[in-house]
């Protein structure tokens, strides 16, 4: 009986609820009498104690749910940075500097229209490196590349010295050759044997660093070594192409032929012109087994990204191994990429990984056997053979004619772990006519923002650049 007198009541109380609402919904006023029981219902069901802290903790939910969004975005970088003083107690060069010191510990230059911001951060060591080769020789043709190193010092000083100093002196003498007609007269002509004219013997000019730090840790030894490669990695070189382009990926990783010592002409296209692409990657290839070779006689695991840009009339050419990066902000103002990064987790990256026998694991970011945050690199020789890690370049080539860039950035991963492409460029764009044209305020910004790594930022300025000229420059050489 109880129990159909609780359920006579529950309807009867439903019934009247229902008719207050549609007198609401109907627009009928209500007489004082329904008011009342209407708040007796809600005093009775809703003002409950259980149901009000079920309420506050729901609205608790709700904003901490939103809280945790907005602080993930902004106040990520500060805990990571708290962690990582934590972390470093042990250690006074991994302390993380004051705000207002950070720039002692900075590297820049400027050549040009062509400047570079480079920042230790908060990294205990200084591990990249910058080359800037303005107008090479008179020839025309400039130089410029950024190496992240990794692991150590080794392999990103090596890189530098090595890589850039050869390509520097091929580029003089394939343009003294071109100048004289000689890859035309003598198609084999190399400087091994009895050339019809003398080889430049110029080097590379180093680049003029203004250094802030009271270490030299971003100049660095020169690496040599004068013993001949007794156990060659197999790695691969790129198919040259002897057509003119405007834009082209060219993917090197499908052939497994061993670099050797190529004809100089060789790198010279029926045109007249230089093949850069074959260039580039002959060079890249070559450096890295001596970069192997060298490694395994002191055990040495560093190893680099290498970003290679090389800028000649309207002809630009960007060789990318790893995850540094290239942007343009081309005449519209629009961020068009120069390179894409080599990450395990890319489909092509992770197929050519498991084909190897390797694999990728997730240790904070998608790394190569779970140590190598990027799948391409100069250098890390315990990863190079079984062809975990390669070398072999990605190529872009471009005709800025066709974009008239206002400027062009290249950066290593310190930058892009905090901006992204078109963030750097809409950051840059109103930072032009600042000190390094916005290079140094982009450095510091990504530090401030929380970037852990080493910082390098090198900005091209292009804003006055005669591309009609540059253009019909290049007419004639055709």
């Amino acid at each position: 009986m109880e129990d159909e007198l609780e359920d006579k009541i529950f309807y009867q109380t439903f019934v009247a609820h229902m008719k207050i609402l549609s007198k609401f919904t109907l627009g009928v006023p209500i007489n004082t009498g329904q008011i009342n029981y209407l708040w007796r219902i809600i005093r009775y069901y809703i003002l409950k104690p259980e149901f009000i802290v079920l309420g506050i903790l729901l609205v608790f939910l709700f904003i901490y749910l939103e809280a945790v969004d907005i602080w993930s975005r902004s106040m990520l970088g500060k805990i990571q940075l708290s962690i990582f003083r934590q972390s470093s107690s042990a250690d006074k060069w991994q302390q993380v500097l004051p705000l207002d010191d950070i720039t002692r510990f900075s590297w820049e230059s400027q050549k040009g229209n062509v400047a570079a911001y480079a920042l230790q951060g908060r990294r205990s060591k200084m591990e990249d490196r910058f080359v800037i080769n303005e107008n090479i020789d008179d020839t025309g043709v400039s130089l410029i590349a950024v190496f992240d190193g990794h692991g150590g010092e080794f392999a990103a000083n090596f890189a530098r010295d090595n890589l850039m100093t050869s390509l520097n002196d091929k580029v003089i003498e394939l343009k003294k050759i071109i100048a004289q007609g000689l890859h035309k007269l003598y198609p084999m002509y190399t400087p091994n044997k009895p050339p019809p004219s003398p080889r430049p013997s110029q080097k590379s000019p180093k680049p003029s660093l203004r250094k802030n730090a009271t270490t030299d840790e971003c100049s660095g030894t020169k690496n040599s070594s004068s013993s001949q490669i007794t156990d060659p990695e197999l790695l691969s070189r790129i198919n040259s192409l002897s057509r003119p382009i405007t834009r082209e990926v060219h993917n090197t990783s499908n052939t497994s032929s061993v670099v050797e010592t190529v004809e100089i002409s060789s790198y010279i296209e029926v045109n007249g012109k230089i093949n850069y692409i074959k260039l580039v990657t002959d060079e890249v290839l070559l450096v890295d087994q001596r970069i192997v070779e060298n490694a395994k006689k002191t055990y040495d695991v560093a190893g680099t990204t290498a970003l290679i840009a090389i800028l000649e009339g309207t002809r630009l050419i960007v060789a990318n191994v790893g995850d540094s990066r290239g942007v343009m902000c081309d005449s519209k103002g629009n961020a068009i990429p120069l390179s894409f990064d080599h990450k395990p987790q890319q489909m092509r990256e992770r197929k050519r990984i498991k084909e190897a026998g390797g694999f990728i694991a997730f240790n904070g970011v998608w790394r190569v056997a779970g140590i190598l945050a990027t799948s391409r690199a100069l250098g890390d020789y315990p990863l190079k053979d079984k062809k975990l890690v390669i070398a072999d370049p990605d190529i872009l080539t471009f005709d800025l004619s066709d974009h008239k860039p206002q400027f062009l950035i290249l950066a290593s991963d310190g930058l892009w772990d905090i901006f992204s492409n078109e963030e750097a460029v809409n950051f840059i764009k109103q930072r032009l006519g600042e000190e390094l044209f916005g290079a140094k305020s982009l450095t510091l910004q990504a530090y401030y923002k929380g970037s852990l790594d080493n910082i390098t930022v090198i900005v091209i300025n292009l804003m006055n650049y005669d591309w009609a000229k540059a253009a019909q420059e290049d007419r004639k050489k055709k």
